[in-house]
């Protein structure tokens, strides 16, 4: 079994004091919810899949963001029995009023504080990513 690779970025906003995480909510499947992601293509890096994945499902681009490259965090895990590794990097939108605009992978967004994002997530890895992101945004806010 080969481990597939995946990207993406965590994307936060502050309104009146408040960090909000950015999580779509997937078309297919049992439509759970992440931050925007998706598969390495051959050749790629997990930085320009990151930054591709952003703008195919949200609608975002690297000049919408304040992408904090020196914090990423990577998440191991099974998918259907084979190993999977996603690379995603916390981001601050530059403005926390621009729309988001979703591809067909998804069918619904919201902007949520820490607790909310995590029910929402469902994982316990991602529960523990979105409040280590949590405490990051803080120290940069």
């Amino acid at each position: 079994m080969s481990l597939t690779r995946a990207a993406g970025l965590v994307i936060y906003r502050k309104t009146n004091d408040i960090i909000q995480f950015l999580l779509l909510q997937t078309s297919y499947g049992e439509h759970h919810w992440t931050p925007p992601k998706g598969h390495v293509d051959p050749g790629e890096s997990d930085w320009v899949t990151a930054l591709r994945e952003t703008k195919e499902e949200a609608g975002l681009s690297e000049d919408d963001l304040e992408i904090h490259k020196d914090i990423s965090h990577t998440l191991n895990y099974q998918v259907k029995g084979n190993p999977k590794a996603v690379v995603y990097w916390l981001a601050k939108i530059r403005d926390p009023n621009q729309k988001v605009t979703l591809s067909d992978e998804h069918q619904d967004l919201k902007w949520l504080p820490l607790k909310e994002a995590q029910e929402i997530s469902g994982f316990e890895d991602m529960k523990k990513l979105l409040a280590e992101f949590h405490e990051k945004a803080l120290k940069i806010v």
